[in-house]
């Protein structure tokens, strides 16, 4: 309960909400702060896995806390950058990421049911996914332009890779579970 990659997933859970404190915080460093905040997250989000493994140190709590932890930090991120610019330019992207993650979030439950989860897990594209929607809010949350470099529509650009990758990996994970989907009707 208490290894270091839970410990990591707990300081990624507790960091949610001094991210949104950070983030409608109305002084000048307060963006670049959030998106360090955000920032760590995502890299706690990568090194636990990494450290589950590495030290032997994988549990259910833990298998079950970082999917949650990352999808927690992600909409909530989302969610304040949709309402910080409601334009349909960013609601497209964020509704579908956060859309998909729903929909697999509840495929895995599923399948798990059927005791077939293995048929669901994590994909190399799903991996490309959360790397460009990690950097594409960090660069989203920042929305700082220094010497002219335009990271606000880098990041949407990102966010818009992570949309199609998001749907690849969905198609990708239905599919996989389209033989179980069809057997249970039958």
């Amino acid at each position: 309960m208490w290894s270091i990659p839970n410990i990591l997933t707990y300081l990624r859970i507790a960091l949610i909400p001094v991210f949104m404190g950070l983030f409608y915080l109305s002084t000048p460093w307060a963006r670049f702060a959030a998106a360090l905040v955000f920032g760590t997250a995502a890299v706690t989000d990568w090194l636990d896995g990494y450290l589950a493994r590495r030290l032997g140190q994988t549990s259910p709590l833990g298998a079950f806390l970082d999917p949650v932890a990352d999808k927690l930090m992600v909409a909530i991120a989302l969610v304040l950058l949709v309402q910080a610019d409601p334009r349909t330019l960013l609601t497209l992207p964020a509704a579908v990421i956060i859309g998909r993650e729903i929909t697999v979030s509840a495929l895995r439950e599923w399948m798990a049911e059927l005791g077939a989860r293995s048929r669901v897990a994590v994909s190399l594209v799903g991996k490309f996914k959360t790397t460009a929607q990690m950097l594409a809010i960090f660069l989203l949350v920042l929305q700082h332009n220094p010497l002219g470099v335009p990271l606000y529509e880098i990041g949407l650009s990102l966010l818009y890779l992570a949309a199609l990758l998001t749907l690849w990996s969905m198609v990708l994970y239905l599919q996989a579970a389209w033989p179980s989907l069809r057997d249970s009707e039958d």
